[in-house]
């Protein structure tokens, strides 16, 4: 813990404050300018301040925007006389910015305690006390008031019994309850008598933890005191029995309150409002907030607060913005947790615009946002994938001077690894550590499922290393990401292995764990394991869920087991698990490839029977389904029925929709429906580009019979490799004609769809063609670019790729700086590939990524053992440090390259 030059140790702690008047002679000159912050800016003060009229004097206005309450602290060690001491002190209070703080209240208080001020050392002893923001503060304050009241001589300074209710009350504020009951001890020892303001201390603070128990001893003590408890001791109480959500105990208090001559305040109706809250008597909350009036009390700000809570988080929006305007109407102005409230519920319902309009309002008026109330914004963007304005967020914060912490980071790592620019949330990640925020079980668990998005397990198994060499323990949720990827890869029994081995690492397999491994083997064919990994979920207590079964009922089907998997929907039901959309949907879904329109039907008629509500993919299926056989009236029928039903088509719907009507030749209609996803905000897949540009051609070249224009087989890569140019401007004019925008996404998935296929020149007039129309190539373009010329040995043009990208402060993916420096090592450009690698250095990618997929994926992996040690050299020159494991991985696979 920081302690103040002024309290050290007793018969040291004042010897500071005793230096001779003379050592003002050696103080260094007064500065006439200041540009940046002065040296020895308390010793400069001290030299203005010794001087008459110091508070007119003009050096003394320069350094005041310099000046911190440790440079106040500072200042009080040159044994400056008290008289000035404390005018100083006053008058610096008053200036606009700054804010005495507890180690400079601490400072003045030996100033006047030396010059026994005790009068006002009291004052000053009782402001620093309240002055407390944060456990450290005061747990500093307990210190000081331990040690004055334990000294010897002129430096002691005996608490008084307002100086104990006072610290009782804060360490109260602050959950300190053992801390507490030590000084309600020491002032039993002084011999002091508590009066109702100590006892309210220790009921409210044990009242604050639930300890309704020990409170209840302390209002005895009020009564064998010879006094009453009174408003705040009942409303304690009242809070004490909500904490422990025993509302009806509380109730029972806030009745008997009239009776025992209390009048219930504002804060007994508030207490009581949010235990019902709690509770989930959201009706009952509102029904008391409305009685207030009956007591004369009138809603708090706290009290709006805590209902308008309640109402977000129930799915009752439009009563929570109701309150919220009535209050306004009422004279009760909102504070920060208000609009945080709101904010976050706008965010969860996917209303960026508003909550941005929101937080807008709160700076308009002048109120700071917390690091909550960003977050809450941060991660409302990161969830609908808008990252660009997660980050604008993070620039105001920052920008208002609102620091980020590991949540705010958390958040935008996730939504990078969600969006697969997981070499920008690794770089997040250096960035936490800069600003010493320690990376969380969240932080690498989003990491670990970012790496395995974008298919690098070995990265991922890196990160795990790392985690533990953290002291951090992997949960379930870090090997259920590990045990999905492998099954998705196909390689099930090492899936298999892993499951097998988290029970000796004291991780108990949850249903995500099972689920995950269920679906592996049934996705290999492997039903029989499925169903017995299934039976050993039930004997480990492990309850399977909805989408433990459906991947089940999924395998079968595509086995053709479909009685059997109609029998494990019928099991499903005496398990207590009920069927959802997603069961019936794969049932409709097989039944319809089968051609078994009537079982499928019935199966749909059954299902809105029960009172489920056909979803997206449920009607994508029928629509496959449909356009596989022709039957134009059945898919209208279907989309009438999405229109009036309200569900919007999703990214497989809409290509679904176009692709089936581009395959039957209806252009039009298939061009109609792409305006409809572009205007949605979807990006055509290269699938959907594929099969429009493919029958635009077959219009155009008039040699293809409409049933040859409907087949179902379009080859992509044979769609990429012969594709010009020309036809995708006919294509982009066709989507003009039908109102669609060409925007730099678009452009971006045709600029994939060459590069892909590594038509490098027809992507580069693509680049050419979109800047004539005033837009810049994004990242993603880039990214292409640059990966199609490594693919093709273009390293001088990707070069120039990467220093533009990085002039244009965009991240090139670590996977293409791979290729890159392997193949200009290959090729003879060594100067270049240093080059290269040591601009990489200062673009803020993480260390131990880089080393990870450049170095041991890239160069060792080719054998280059030189290079790669030329390299580790330059990132040590540049002080580029990867973690120690880190670099004994590489170590370790530097001898196994070399030995071999």
């Amino acid at each position: 813990m920081r302690k103040s030059a002024a309290i050290i140790k007793p018969g040291e702690r004042y010897l500071i404050l005793l230096k001779p008047y003379s050592s003002i002679a050696s103080l260094p000159p007064i500065p006439s300018s200041l540009d940046s912050e002065p040296a020895d800016l308390s010793a400069q003060l001290l030299s203005i301040l010794t001087r008459p009229n110091w508070q007119k004097h003009p050096s003394l206005i320069k350094l005041l925007p310099y000046l911190t309450p440790s440079h106040v602290s500072s200042l009080f060690a040159f044994n400056l006389d008290p008289q000035t001491a404390l005018n100083f002190f006053n008058w610096i209070a008053h200036r606009p910015g700054f804010k005495h703080n507890v180690h400079s209240y601490s400072s003045m208080l030996n100033v006047l305690i030396l010059a026994r001020s005790l009068r006002l050392a009291e004052k000053i002893r009782i402001s620093m006390i309240n002055a407390c923001r944060s456990i450290e503060d005061v747990l500093f304050v307990l210190q000081v008031f331990r040690e004055m009241n334990a000294a010897d001589g002129q430096l002691k300074f005996e608490p008084t019994l307002r100086c104990y209710n006072t610290i009782l009350m804060i360490l109260s504020k602050f959950l300190l309850i053992d801390e507490m009951k030590s000084v309600y001890l020491e002032l039993l020892h002084n011999n002091i008598s508590p009066n109702i303001y100590t006892f309210n201390a220790m009921v409210n603070g044990y009242c604050k933890i639930g300890n309704v128990i020990e409170a209840e001893l302390y209002v005895s003590k009020i009564v064998q005191a010879g006094l009453h408890p009174d408003t705040f001791t009942y409303t304690s109480l009242i809070l004490g029995h909500c904490r422990n959500k025993d509302v009806g105990n509380a109730y029972k208090v806030f009745l008997i309150m009239p009776q025992k001559g209390c009048q219930r305040n504002e804060v007994s109706y508030t207490n009581l409002i949010h235990g019902l809250c709690e509770a989930g008597r959201i009706n009952e909350a509102l029904k008391l907030f409305i009685d207030m009036t009956q007591d004369n009390c009138c809603p708090t700000v706290r009290t709006y607060t805590v209902l308008i809570h309640a109402l977000c988080g129930s799915g009752r929006k439009v009563e929570a913005l109701n309150l919220f305007n009535g209050m306004k109407e009422k004279g009760c102005e909102p504070n920060v947790h208000t609009y945080t409230v709101l904010i976050d519920c706008l965010c969860k319902e996917n209303k960026i615009d508003e909550a941005r309009k929101m937080l807008s309002e709160m700076l308009e008026k002048g109120l700071i946002p917390t690091v909550v109330t960003y977050n809450a914004l941060i991660d409302g963007c990161c969830k609908q994938e808008m990252i660009d304005d997660a980050f604008e967020i993070l620039d105001l914060m920052e920008s208002n001077n609102c620091g980020p912490n590991t949540r705010t980071y958390n958040e935008l790592i996730c939504g990078l690894c969600k969006k697969r620019k997981v070499h920008k949330a690794m770089a997040l990640l250096n960035k936490m550590l800069e600003l010493k925020l320690s990376p969380s079980l969240i932080t690498y668990n989003s990491l670990i499922h970012g790496q395995c998005k974008v298919n690098d397990l070995e990265s991922a198994y890196r990160l795990l290393s790392l985690m533990n060499e953290n002291g951090l323990v992997p949960d379930e949720w870090t090997y259920s990401v590990f045990i999905d990827t492998l099954c998705k890869e196909g390689r099930v029994e090492e899936a298999g292995t892993l499951f097998d081995s988290i029970k000796a690492k004291g991780v108990k397999a949850n249903e995500v764990i099972y689920t995950a491994l269920i679906n592996g083997y049934c996705k290999v064919g492997k039903i029989d394991v499925g169903h017995s990994l299934l039976e050993r979920m039930l004997n480990d207590a492990c309850s399977p869920n909805s989408c433990t079964y459906n991947v089940l009922i999924e395998g079968l089907c595509k086995k053709k087991k479909m009685k059997e998997a109609s029998s494990l929907v019928a099991k499903m039901l005496t398990m207590g698990v009920k069927p959802t959309v997603v069961t019936y949907t794969i049932l409709i879904g097989e039944m319809l490839k089968d051609g078994a329109f009537d079982h499928a039907l019935e199966v749909f008629n059954h299902m809105v029977s029960i009172g489920y509500q056909p979803d997206v993919c449920t009607y994508t299926a029928l629509l496959h389904a449909y356009f596989s056989l022709g039957m134009f009236e059945e898919v209208d029928y279907v989309i009438a029925k999405m229109n009036e039903e309200s569900i919007l088509p999703d990214l497989v719907t809409y290509t679904v929709l176009i692709g089936g009507y581009a395959r039957l030749g209806l252009t039009s209609r298939a061009f109609d429906f792409l305006k409809c996803m572009v205007d949605a905000r979807f990006t055509p897949s290269l699938c959907t580009l594929s099969i429009l540009i493919k029958n635009l051609s077959h219009e155009n070249q008039m040699k293809e019979t409409r049933s040859e224009i409907g087949s179902d087989s379009v080859d992509i890569a044979d769609v990429w490799k012969t594709l010009e140019y020309e036809n995708v401007l006919e294509l982009f004019e066709k989507m003009v004609e039908h109102g669609c925008t060409i925007d730099v996404s678009l452009y971006g998935a045709v600029i994939a769809g060459f590069c892909q296929a590594r038509q490098l020149e027809e992507a580069r007039r693509l680049v050419h063609h979109m800047k004539e129309r005033g837009m810049s190539p994004s990242e993603d373009i880039y990214n292409s670019l640059l990966d199609c010329c490594c693919q093709m040995g273009v390293y001088t043009e990707a070069v120039r790729l990467v220093d533009a990208m990085v002039e244009n402060g965009l991240l090139p993916l670590l996977e293409s700086y791979k290729l890159l420096v392997c193949g200009l090592f290959i090729e003879g450009s060594n100067e270049k590939a240093k080059a290269v690698f040591s601009g990489l250095l200062s673009c803020g990618y993480n260390y131990d990524e880089l080393v990870w997929k450049v170095l041991i994926d890239g160069l060792l992996k080719m054998d280059l053992v030189d290079k790669c040690l030329e390299l580790l050299d330059i990132m040590e020159e540049k002080g580029c440090q990867p973690n120690l494991l880190t670099y004994s991985m590489l170590m370790e696979r530097l001898e196994r390259t070399e030995n071999n």
